[in-house]
């Protein structure tokens, strides 16, 4: 997860929902709640610790950490190097997400499929737009930007770096990420990030109630949409795309073209290859998830 946040684009809640702890995810970081707080104030803390799922949370947030940390000069090489293959690899892991999110699904009808369809609309266009040139400079808006791309960092399909960028933030709370790891920290930049995580937190504390009830009143149609989401958002990830702004260094800061390959180049051969082992690699991972979760379920 930490290391498909890094790409705008690609969406840590997609790698959740391959490795089949999406739902839990949601349920737990939902769980700060009253009642939460009911046992921090009564000192009930094995209580706040299970309520809260603590020992998933702290490990998966260490891995997110590890993830984005240790991987993030690799995914930048690859991206800068071998934009193509690295692609192709998203692209497969995603078209295959979105065949497994789809089969949590049981309701599939012939009034699901238009739901799904504006899902796909939805993230089709949303992933198509121009980033904002000149985005306010207010404390208000940097702290709705916190709030609505962790909403869509943890939503499949829509990539919460790519949300910031399109907003205008992106390189500024990617700027001063790097600064403050390698300690280099002056107020007015911690002033900037505690705004942003002010806006994150809230936002990612409201919406994980709202999933958490969509998932547990309409699961089907959830998953339906959230389907749409996935395949929509391929657009951004598309292999086959022509650099429109080679003069600019920063990826983020990119245009692409896409367009159709010629299947004959070696190169596309390559990207198809890998794209197809992608696909085929999430099912695998999904196999082996789902009997870790069975295996530690009566541990929970």
């Amino acid at each position: 997860m930490g290391a498909a946040d890094i790409i705008p684009g690609v969406s840590g809640g997609t790698v959740a929902l391959i490795l089949g702890i999406y739902e839990r995810l949601v349920t737990a970081i939902s769980r700060f709640d009253r009642t939460y707080l009911e046992h921090i104030a009564k000192r009930r803390t094995a209580a706040a610790i299970a309520h809260i799922d603590l020992r998933f949370l702290l490990t998966l947030l260490i891995g997110i950490g590890i993830g984005a940390v240790a991987l993030a000069g690799l995914m930048h090489h690859l991206l800068d190097h071998q934009r193509q293959q690295t692609f192709a690899v998203f692209f497969g892991l995603i078209l295959a997400s979105s065949v497994i999110v789809g089969r949590k699904a049981h309701a599939w009808s012939l009034r699901s499929i238009p739901v799904a369809a504006l899902g796909a609309v939805f993230a089709f266009f949303l992933v198509g737009l121009d980033v904002l040139e000149s985005p306010p400079e207010s404390p208000s808006y940097l702290f709705l930007c916190g709030a609505i791309s962790i909403c869509a960092m943890i939503l499949p399909g829509i990539s919460g770096s790519f949300i910031l960028l399109i907003m205008g933030k992106y390189s500024l709370v990617i700027g001063i990420l790097k600064e403050f790891a390698r300690l280099r920290m002056t107020y007015d930049a911690f002033v900037t990030i505690a705004v942003f995580a002010s806006g994150a937190l809230i936002g990612l504390l409201s919406f994980s109630k709202f999933l958490k009830w969509l998932l547990k009143t309409h699961h089907d149609l959830t998953m339906i949409v959230l389907c749409g989401f996935m395949l929509g958002s391929l657009r951004k990830i598309w292999p086959f795309q022509i650099d429109q702004s080679p003069d600019v260094k920063k990826f983020a800061a990119k245009n692409f073209e896409p367009y159709l390959p010629d299947l004959s180049a070696g190169d596309v051969q390559l990207s198809l290859a890998l794209m197809v082992a992608a696909f085929a690699f999430v099912f695998v991972l999904e196999h082996y998830s789902a009997r870790l979760t069975a295996k530690d379920e009566p541990n929970r």
